[in-house]
């Protein structure tokens, strides 16, 4: 974990979801060393204890609270374990494969649980606590498939489309208050959930048809998302950055 010279994150509280690995958790470690105090959260206590240690090691400050964003009964848990942050991150999600005339009604609702319902009611609950203060950054992760179409992607892509969208909407709600919203929408990036259910060679092949010829790496995604969290993004709010290496550029 790099520390900023300009520790301009000192004294903000980040929520991060699914930081437990991948992109969350590098998110996780650039705001902590900037300063924040990170609340890692995901499934998977092991991997979130480890997120943490890495954070704590380089003298950040973070604790990680368990939960099953679907769970509404566990995201309500995580809300009142939160308390009033400065920054959300919402960036959990499951990323299933399969043409659409192979999905079923199961997978088809657990996409919109997890990629949809949860970020809406973490942020309903934790939007209130920001705009009391009168300032809140809220960022969204988003997917290039939710802009060209990728076959086998449909409920992923929709999913994220839809998340894109109530950027838009809370950008128009929350903003007047001083909260910004904005998402980040990343191309082909090397993470577990991608090589888990594209493999290796798929992946690799999407990353060649970017601009650079090449995966991200979730390092470079979360400079995206931390600069978006920060005073330096202080004009820019209801925006969908592209992080994908011109891939929807052409």
């Amino acid at each position: 974990m790099e520390r900023h010279n300009d520790m301009e994150l000192t004294d903000k509280i980040a929520l991060i979801t699914g930081s437990t690995g991948g992109i969350g958790a590098e998110t996780a470690k650039l705001m902590a060393g900037a300063g924040a105090n990170v609340i890692v959260t995901g499934r998977n206590p092991e991997r979130g204890a480890a997120t943490v240690r890495a954070i704590t090691e380089q003298g950040g400050t973070a604790r990680f609270v368990p939960a099953d964003l679907a769970d509404l009964v566990s995201l309500g848990r995580l809300v009142e374990a939160s308390g009033v942050v400065d920054i959300l991150v919402n960036n959990a999600a499951i990323f299933p494969g399969g043409p659409t005339v192979a999905q079923d009604v199961e997978s088809f609702d657990a996409v919109l649980a997890a990629n949809v319902r949860a970020p809406y009611f973490l942020t309903a609950a934790l939007a209130p606590g920001m705009i009391a203060k009168g300032a809140g950054s809220i960022i969204n992760v988003s997917t290039m498939a939710a802009r060209i179409g990728m076959a086998g992607l449909s409920t992923y892509s929709a999913s994220k489309a839809a998340l894109e969208s109530l950027t838009r909407t809370w950008a128009a709600e929350f903003s007047p208050a001083g909260v910004r919203v904005n998402t980040v929408a990343p191309g082909p990036t090397r993470t577990d959930m991608v090589l888990t259910t594209m493999g290796e060679d798929g992946a690799t092949q999407i990353g060649k048809s970017t601009l650079l010829g090449r995966l991200a790496t979730p390092r470079e995604i979360a400079e995206v998302i931390f600069f978006l969290a920060t005073d330096r993004a202080g004009y820019i709010t209801g925006a969908t950055i592209a992080a994908d290496a011109g891939r929807t550029a052409i």
